[in-house]
């Protein structure tokens, strides 16, 4: 009787087999595009370049409630690589969100994920940030965000990178937070990222006579410094940190700036459905979705034998990758920010806990598990093709700001 079930069990998954075969092997006609017909359907769903100007970034990012200003900027950028901005003096903005070659930044981050403190599941996992301390890629490379003395993120969510975060209309991983001011107030006093509280902050600048000096210049009324404008300035700052890539020119009519395999990735991307929550001048942070939306069975082992049926097993019931902290999302619901595709190459270990290191397996993960295709290897190289199109520089947009840090 045993033996009868395990032929009907076998017999059962080849003919399953043989009826998916027409399935699986056929092809999909997907569109193709001449150059012209690729910009035009690309700006069409919301894939538009940065601006490469001041004036025609004001007309994006400026905000009535604060203002950009060159001095504004200046003092922000101040601020940003300031270390007093941390209860111990030790960790600045740009700490964890690295777009200086600055040394001294760099020794600080070492010094953290070297720490003797550092959980054991931290010391294996950081070997991103040590070869691309110098890719400037607004982020801190890390698994994990590491903080105040070495505090790690309780839900091992990493740092989003924060170029080209004001063109995201929604920022933090869970997607509750939508303006760059109030994700710098919560970085500055959160426990385990800076750890300083307002008036402890405001305390430590007033001993600055140049702060004292650059916040009345800046907003010409009585306490300026406090701690709204501290927020006010840094934001001023971090909203001009835009990258501009070859995928810009592309789309601003220059047919060479990318390669014949990119475009064929973008035909990809926008194909197979990734330029729906991928949109926007930064491909990416315009919503929240739900990830993953498919799970996948898959078969462990199907070998005929004599012994005990074969075994099925599930690739993983919540996420295709270990959830290192157990985070699932907005109130465990498994929605996320579709994350910034801009600098995405320099920006791994990719997903909200860091576990996957290689770009090319996070892309084979969001085919199958976001729109529902085993993506090709050839799919795969001209989709990574494609974002690497988007690795930029931050543009200078006010050349004439002189900035002593």
């Amino acid at each position: 009787m045993k033996s009868f079930l395990q032929v009907i069990i076998v017999a059962f998954i080849f003919i399953s087999f043989l009826l998916s075969l027409p399935n699986l092997t056929k092809e999909r006609n997907f569109k193709t595009y001449k150059d012209e017909q690729l910009r035009a359907t690309a700006q069409s769903k919301g894939l538009k370049p940065i601006p490469n100007t001041y004036e025609e970034l004001l007309k994006i990012v400026n905000d009535k409630n604060n203002p950009l200003s060159h001095e504004k900027i200046t003092l922000g950028k101040e601020l940003f690589f300031d270390t007093k901005l941390s209860l111990d003096d030790t960790i600045s903005c740009s700490t964890c969100h690295m777009i200086s070659k600055n040394p001294n930044e760099k020794k600080v981050i070492l010094n953290a994920i070297t720490s003797k403190k550092q959980p054991n599941d931290m010391k294996n996992a950081n070997n991103c940030v040590i070869c691309h301390l110098s890719d400037e890629s607004g982020t801190d490379r890390l698994s994990t965000a590491i903080g105040y003395k070495g505090a790690t993120n309780p839900h091992h969510l990493n740092t989003m990178t924060i170029l080209n975060s004001s063109l995201a209309k929604v920022l933090t991983w869970d997607g509750e937070v939508k303006s760059i001011e109030k994700q710098i107030s919560n970085s500055i006093q959160s426990s385990y990222k800076m750890n300083i509280k307002e008036d402890e902050l405001i305390e430590k600048l007033s001993k600055d006579e140049k702060y004292i000096n650059h916040f009345n210049e800046v907003f010409k009324e009585e306490n300026s410094l406090n701690f709204i404008n501290i927020q006010k300035s840094i934001a001023a700052y971090v909203k001009i940190l835009l990258t501009r890539s070859s995928f810009d020119e592309f789309l601003e009519g220059d047919n060479n700036a990318i390669s014949a395999t990119a475009k064929r990735g973008l035909v990809n991307f926008m194909n197979f459905g990734c330029a729906g929550c991928h949109t926007g001048m930064s491909v990416g942070g315009q919503s929240v979705q739900r990830f993953p939306l498919r799970q996948f069975a898959g078969i462990h082992d199907l070998r005929p034998n004599l012994g005990s049926p074969p075994d099925f097993e599930i690739i993983d019931d919540t996420f295709p990758f270990e959830n290192k902290g157990g985070y699932k999302g907005r109130a465990d619901t498994h929605f996320f920010r579709v994350p910034i595709l801009r600098n995405v190459t320099k920006t791994s270990p990719y997903f909200h806990n860091g576990s996957v290191d290689k770009i090319r397996e996070a892309v084979e993960i969001m085919g199958r598990h976001q729109v529902g295709l085993n993506l090709s290897n050839q799919q795969i190289d001209e989709i990574v093709e494609f974002l690497k199109t988007l690795e930029g520089n931050v543009v200078d947009y006010t050349k004439d700001v002189k900035v002593n840090k």
